[in-house]
């Protein structure tokens, strides 16, 4: 019996259509499988980095209390000092990111809490080197021209300020280990139940009770503290016994191996953040400088909320894209990327909409100068541009973490950055006379460079490599802790 040619040609394409809907089924299925993956580090992590943010914030609220020249002097010590080893130390960090989260992927998990040890040596000596300047701002200001007596408080604002670098190194390490894990959800919690305590210590002591500046930098201090001893007993009391298995000499072995990376990592992530920094100090060189500089700083603060975000992601990226390496899967590498990627840049572009359909009306929360808010909404444009270039270049600088490519992304900030950003911004706003907006068009052309850049690097890496690549890294630090053991073993037998 022959069979109908329609009727073949037929069953033919309801073959192919069930297999194309079987295959938009799947990817669906694998998009939300990812995405929620994505979100279990994402979300914890947007809202720890929002906390945290939140805490210098109310602490500068509360110091605005006590006086016009102590909230000048926290100003100055917050946004110069502390952002410099804030971008210094959560730099070194993320190296540990590269570590823990490759490590994990493969299943090596012993060796993870020997890398976070090294982690904690590593910085500890980095945070001792840079205390010479908290005990010396005051005379480090003075030469660098600033009022003496906002200097003599920033010197004190500084000493009060040390055991905050302390914090910083438990603080970014802990929840580097646990992002890795996908166990963060305890980091949300801690740092929620930070916040709610800064806020009530800070009323009682400031304001209740009138004691004055230290008093609002000892609850300050707490805040940082009081969730990184929730977090170390999180990792050493039993919640992660893969993991962690106690303090290790093994600590003390490697340790050039992670100074190189955790440089590199450093000076990757500082050159991004004092680009910002500089934007600052450029302006205030400006005709009405003191209107451009509220215009900006509003910009930059609204910015900075929304950059919470972004770095939310760019640890999600980092610890998927480790992660996958170190299992061997070249494939969920790439679809991670392009997941987390997209997911960033949709929730940057709805921003991008808000924040240029409201402009100058978003600066009447924060002041009620109307040349200010003029000013903003001149600003609002390129604040817009800002936003939806943060949804994408630090997702794609955390996938250069997990891949462990911070030397790169380091020498690709310079040439981005500080040979093409800065200089077609100092000519744009000085020479060309287009202020602030055309330092900020300089800085964002150069960002803009940065992300183009960064998207044909992670288009055109050999993802097949890269597992290759990860795989050797983990293999080399595992040998050592198995050359550790057998030794151990043969010294108890003997």
């Amino acid at each position: 019996m022959e069979v109908d040619p329609r009727e073949k040609l037929l069953s033919t394409k309801e073959t192919s259509k069930e297999e194309e809907e079987e295959e938009e089924l799947s990817l669906v299925k694998r998009v939300l499988e990812e995405s929620k993956l994505m979100w279990i580090v994402a979300a914890p992590a947007i809202f720890t980095r929002s906390s945290t943010f939140g805490i210098n914030v109310i602490t500068q609220a509360f110091v605005g209390h006590i006086g016009s020249r102590e909230l000048a002097a926290f100003a100055l010590v917050f946004t110069v000092l502390i952002r410099f080893v804030n971008g210094v130390l959560y730099g070194m960090a993320s190296a540990l990111s590269t570590l823990c989260g490759q490590a994990y992927g493969a299943k090596e998990y012993g060796m993870m809490g020997v890398y976070l040890q090294r982690s904690w040596i590593v910085l500890s000596l980095t945070a001792i080197i840079l205390l010479p300047f908290f005990i010396f701002t005051t005379q480090i200001l003075i030469l660098l021209g600033q009022d003496e007596s906002i200097a003599e408080v920033a010197g004190t604002i500084s000493l009060w300020s040390i055991p905050i670098i302390f914090a910083y190194i438990v603080s970014f390490t802990c929840q580097t280990f646990l992002q890795s894990q996908s166990k963060n959800v305890i980091i949300a919690f801690l740092a929620a139940f930070s916040i709610i305590f800064h806020v009530c210590l800070s009323w009682l002591l400031v304001i209740k009770l009138n004691l004055g500046l230290p008093s609002a930098l000892i609850a300050t201090s707490l805040a940082y503290w009081i969730p990184n001893i929730g977090q170390l007993i999180f990792v050493t009391c039993g919640w992660c016994d893969q993991t962690w298995k106690g303090f290790s000499f093994l600590a003390f072995k490697e340790l050039w191996a992670v100074v190189k990376l955790s440089i590199s990592a450093g000076a990757m992530l500082c050159l991004e953040l004092w680009y910002n920094t500089i934007l600052v100090l450029l302006t205030g060189n400006m005709k009405n400088a003191e209107v451009e500089i509220d215009a900006l700083s509003i910009c930059l603060n609204i910015n900075g909320w929304e950059m919470m975000i972004s770095l939310g992601f760019m640890a999600a990226a980092s610890v998927r894209v480790a992660n996958e390496l170190g299992k061997g899967s070249a494939k969920a590498a790439k679809f991670s990327i392009i997941v987390t990627v997209l997911t960033s840049l949709t929730i940057g572009f709805i921003l991008f909409l808000f924040f240029l359909f409201f402009r100058e009306r978003l600066a009447y929360i924060f002041t009620s100068n109307k040349e200010v808010a003029d000013a903003v909404g001149d600003l609002s444009p390129l604040l817009s541009i800002s936003i939806l270039l943060n949804s994408v270049q630090p997702v794609l600088s955390g996938v250069a973490i997990g891949a462990g490519w911070q030397s790169i992304v380091a020498y690709v900030n310079i040439g981005c950055y500080y040979v093409i950003g800065l200089p077609v911004g100092i000519v744009l706003g000085k020479i060309i006379d287009m202020q602030v907006k055309g330092i900020w068009i300089g800085m964002l052309f150069g960002t803009f460079v940065q992300t183009v850049v960064l998207i044909i690097i992670t288009y055109k890496t050999n993802w097949d490599e890269q597992v290759t690549i990860a795989r050797n890294s983990v293999n080399r630090w595992s040998k050592v802790e198995g050359t550790d053991q057998e030794t151990k073993i043969n010294r108890s037998d003997n």
